[in-house]
C-alpha cells in the first residue's frame, strides 16, 4: 500500500501531520502569560476584559480568592464554537453573542485553579485564585 505512494503523497501526509500536532499544542498545551484582575470601583469586585477571537485572550487570569470576578467576554468573531463559555465550577453556561460584550460574575471561595471552556470543550482558559 505504501509503496505506491509518490513524493506529493508523502509531503501532504507530512503537512496533515505537522498541523495536527500544531493545533493539539495550541488548543490544549500552548501557555499564555496571565493577567490580572484589577479592582474594580466599587473597591471589591474585580474586572477583566477578556476578548474571544479563535480563543481567550488572555486565557490564564490571576484574581482574589473570596471576592467577586467580573469576566467581560468580548466575543469578535461569528465561530459557532465561541458563542458559549462554561464554568463547571460555579455550574455557568452562558451564551456570548457575536461582536458584543457579555459580562459573567464567578466568586471563587478558596485559592485554586477554576477552568473555563467554550461549549465544545475546544477553546480553554483558566482563573487562578490566590
Amino acid at each position: 500500500m505504501f509503496a505506491s505512494l509518490g513524493g506529493i503523497d508523502w509531503l501532504v501526509i507530512a503537512g496533515a501531520g505537522t498541523t495536527i500536532l500544531w493545533v493539539n499544542w495550541y488548543f490544549f498545551a500552548a501557555e499564555r502569560a496571565p493577567a490580572t484582575a484589577a479592582i474594580g470601583s466599587a473597591g471589591h469586585t474585580q474586572e477583566v476584559t477578556v476578548p474571544v477571537h479563535g480563543g481567550y485572550t488572555p486565557s490564564a487570569i490571576r484574581v482574589k480568592a473570596g471576592a467577586p470576578v467580573r469576566l467581560l467576554f468580548d466575543r469578535q468573531e461569528t465561530s459557532s464554537c465561541s458563542q458559549e463559555v462554561v464554568f463547571a465550577d460555579f455550574g455557568i453556561r452562558t451564551y456570548l453573542p457575536a461582536h458584543e460584550t457579555t459580562a459573567v460574575t464567578v466568586t471563587p471561595a478558596k485559592p485554586g485553579v477554576y477552568e473555563f471552556t467554550c461549549g465544545m470543550s475546544m477553546l480553554r482558559g483558566k482563573l487562578i485564585a490566590e
